[in-house]
């Protein structure tokens, strides 16, 4: 059984009871639920644009989006770290990074299992993809 698509979006739900009963700064949780959640907005019309791109056939311009959209996504999550830890609470923007870190693990960890298993049932005996 793959992990849902949205795992990371439930540990973000999640991580509120543990940021409440722990005693973290909210201001950390809130700035890393703003960020994870525009990233995960810019994925979504990042994948939709992948998607049209290799319907017509541009595999460079599709690969360029992945790259593109990957990075833009991680330097815009540690620069928003970045401001609220020295700008305005080192404990906020510990506790942001943390729970990005989490998120981000997660995140990649469920991509690269269901894309794992969804490759590995539509291969044949030969080794080459369906």
């Amino acid at each position: 059984m793959s992990p849902p698509k949205y795992v990371d979006l439930l540990a973000l739900a999640l991580a509120l009871p543990v940021f409440l009963l722990g005693g973290f700064p909210l201001l950390g949780y809130a700035v890393a639920a703003a960020v994870w959640l525009f990233q995960r907005g810019v994925q979504s019309l990042a994948a939709r644009q992948v998607k049209t791109e290799l319907s017509h056939g541009e595999r460079q311009r599709a690969m360029g989006i992945v790259a593109g959209t990957g990075l833009g996504r991680v330097w815009l999550i540690a620069a928003v770290v970045l401001v609220v830890g020295l700008a305005v609470d080192k404990d906020a923007g510990l506790a942001a990074a943390v729970l990005l870190v989490v998120l981000f693990t997660i995140s990649m960890g469920a991509q690269a299992y269901r894309h794992l298993f969804k490759e590995g049932a539509g291969r044949r005996a030969s080794g080459r993809v369906a």
